[in-house]
């Protein structure tokens, strides 16, 4: 009953995490958006949480540890909610100084460059991290990225407490 929960829990973190992922894709495509660097970024560790989550689901039904799906899901939803927190600061206080753009990319620009050279429909930024035009529900979609990266962190956290605290009890 209890591994069932968890098992749940994880198909629920993963599916928010593909779900959100590809949403940002349709999003993009639907509504003409010109996704930054640190969007696309956001994008790719959305789908890189629903992986690591499914994955921990699949662990919990074959009856094998969840912990080490789990942590890494856990690590990169905390990633996810730096990440994004750091793009709603730049859009909430644009300048030229405060661009996630520069004449030296960094690591997550030359990652993105490169993974958008390799499949431009999922990874090509097109826009600029201080542009936030477009709003859902009156947020911009950093700050939506943060809430959900943050409720993502939430229920991985409280799933491996779980976990942990079962494990430890049947030692």
């Amino acid at each position: 009953m209890v591994s069932n929960r968890l098992g749940l829990i994880w198909l629920l973190i993963g599916g928010i995490g593909l779900g959100a992922g590809l949403a940002s894709v349709v999003l993009t495509e639907w509504l003409h958006l010109d996704p930054c660097h640190l969007c696309i970024f956001q994008r790719l560790l959305m789908l890189v949480v629903g992986i690591f989550a499914l994955s921990a689901a699949a662990s919990v039904w074959r009856g094998w540890n969840p912990l080490v799906p789990g942590g890494l899901t856990f690590l990169t939803t905390e990633g996810g909610v730096a990440v994004a927190a750091h793009h709603s600061w730049i859009q909430a206080y644009p300048s030229p100084t405060n661009s996630c753009v520069s004449s030296d990319p960094g690591l997550i620009e030359t990652l993105v460059e490169w993974l958008g050279q390799q499949i431009p429909s999922l990874f090509l930024a097109t826009g600029f991290c201080e542009d936030d035009r477009f709003r859902l529900l009156g947020l911009p979609l950093a700050t939506i990225s943060l809430l959900l990266f943050t409720a993502l962190t939430t229920a991985a956290l409280w799933a491996l407490w779980h976990t942990w605290r079962i494990r430890s009890r049947n030692v």
